[in-house]
């Protein structure tokens, strides 16, 4: 009888830390700098956006308290690795160089790169249309990556920027000729007030070592059991219609493709 009153309660422990441990808050990284309409902040600092409800709808699909941590996008994957945050909903493109340093779930949505110009300037997204041009991307982003190693020996000057936003605003300005960013993210910024200045003058040549294969939640290495579960998380939200009923409220066309 001794015997039996010790194995049920180390049943009942064991079953106790399991529940303890399915109630664990997962802190969600995403970019403390705003991308809208991926994320952003209102006046009392709430998050709101494509990404964020997307990250909120895996969560849900898969019964886990969630958490929304706002994290310097240069500091990101330290954050991670140094367990401040759980996973990377970010708006990070899988890549191999980054892969040596984090796991990644399959993708939520891919999107090409492109060149975004003042109206009417004739500039096309090659290194050839680009030649003796000032262009802006944002820092520690494949875009700066990408750049660097396709149009720097050619460009004027690769400039780069803490936030999309502030190359958006010296394109605007005059002060570059030309940015590089997500597709989704610059048909939003041309969309708007500002934006009416500048327009979308086409994709780069893919690039898939720099570019990656779309955009993954990152997790930690050997964090399998989080990747699998957000994985499901992913799944179920393509399959059931929540990722597009998302994505209407957002974009005028689908963001995904396998």
């Amino acid at each position: 009888m001794k015997l039996r009153t010790m194995l049920t309660a180390a049943t009942a422990a064991l079953a106790l830390a399991a529940g303890a441990a399915a109630a664990e808050t997962v802190k969600i990284g995403i970019a403390a700098e705003p991308y809208p309409p991926f994320a952003a902040p209102d006046s009392a600092g709430n998050w709101s956006g494509w990404e964020v409800e997307i990250a909120k709808a895996i969560c849900e699909a898969q019964d886990m308290t969630c958490e929304i941590t706002p994290t310097g996008w240069d500091g990101i994957i330290p954050s991670l690795m140094g367990e401040q945050i759980d996973v990377i909903m970010a708006s990070m493109s899988i890549t191999e160089e980054r892969a040596k340093k984090i796991d990644f779930t399959d993708h939520y949505y891919k999107t090409p790169a492109v060149i975004v110009t003042s109206n009417g300037s004739g500039i096309e997204p090659t290194p050839e249309g680009l030649s003796g041009k000032i262009i802006g991307v944002q820092a520690s982003t494949t875009h700066q990556t990408y750049a660097q190693k396709h149009f720097e020996d050619v460009a004027a000057e690769i400039r780069i920027y803490q936030t999309q936003d502030e190359a958006n605003q010296d394109l605007y300005s005059g002060r570059v000729d030309a940015v590089q960013a997500d597709s989704i993210a610059m048909a939003d910024f041309v969309a708007s007030d500002i934006g009416a200045c500048c327009e979308i003058v086409g994709a780069v040549a893919d690039d898939v070592a720099i570019l990656g294969q779309g955009i993954g939640a990152g997790v930690r290495k050997g964090d399998d059991a989080l990747r699998e579960q957000l994985n499901a998380g992913i799944a179920a939200i393509l399959e059931n219609g929540t990722h597009d009923e998302i994505t209407q409220k957002y974009f005028a066309t689908t963001i995904y493709s396998k």
